[in-house]
């Protein structure tokens, strides 16, 4: 089962998680002994390249927006805090590809992204747009993002205001000032940038597969160890108003 668990995951799950996903098949076993059956079997869980190049330019003259993550508790609802970023997929030739991901902060589900070959406006663009077809926030959601010039450009801005969104972004020189946001997407990045694509088209295939297998099968710790979609559907707290 371990076997079969590690391949299905295709190397991303360890010991812990190896663990986690046994028992939620009714089967006790401990991470101790899942590592010494794993190292048994020669697998190890793929660990990601050294080599991370460069995604944020926040030197540029389109002004920036306070963060309103900085001293606030986490969302307790979806669709209260949206956090954006991009990363880089590297392809086989040498070169590099470019994923613009927003992630719904309670859940951890990706709930729009974007593939091209440049760091662009429009990259984020096509990203907020597919969040917003499918998910129809109300007003007031949060956005927040790093100081990058695709986050800060003109066309973005109108459509956050079009959305009655509050932007925010993370303090100069530090992309991830709140510990929770860096948690989110450090597992995202890290298996999104472990693989060499043979070009482009590849990429945009395999990423496609991953958003899904991300959102819908792949469990989180920080949620509990059940999926982004399964969290989704746990029952919300109501809020209650006194008098």
């Amino acid at each position: 089962m371990i076997h079969e668990i590690y391949w299905i995951h295709r190397g991303r799950y360890g010991a812990r998680r190896i663990a986690a996903e046994l028992g939620r098949r009714n089967v006790l076993c401990g991470v101790g002994r899942v590592a010494r059956l794993l190292k048994n079997q020669g697998l190890r869980a793929i660990q990601p390249k050294s080599y991370i190049p460069r995604t944020t330019n926040s030197r540029h003259r389109l002004g920036y927006d306070e963060n309103l993550l900085a001293d606030a508790t986490k969302p307790t609802a979806i669709n209260q805090v949206w956090v954006g970023d991009i990363t880089y997929i590297p392809i086989r030739s040498g070169t590099f590809g470019y994923c613009a991901v927003l992630m719904d902060l309670y859940s951890r589900r990706i709930v729009g992204w974007s593939y091209r070959q440049t760091m662009t406006e429009e990259l984020v663009i096509e990203a907020l747009s597919m969040a917003i077809k499918t998910r129809r926030p109300s007003a007031g959601l949060i956005h927040h993002s790093d100081r990058g010039g695709q986050y800060a450009g003109k066309r973005y801005r109108a459509m956050l205001v079009r959305a009655s969104m509050s932007q925010s972004m993370s303090a100069a020189g530090n992309c991830y000032d709140n510990a929770f946001m860096e948690s989110c997407f450090g597992t995202l990045k890290t298996e999104l940038s472990m693989e060499d694509y043979a070009g482009h088209a590849d990429a945009l295939r395999e990423i496609r597969t991953y958003v899904s297998y991300y959102n819908v099968d792949r469990i989180h710790s920080s949620l509990g160890y059940v999926t982004p979609c399964e969290f989704e559907l746990q029952p919300q707290p109501v809020s209650v108003t006194t008098k």
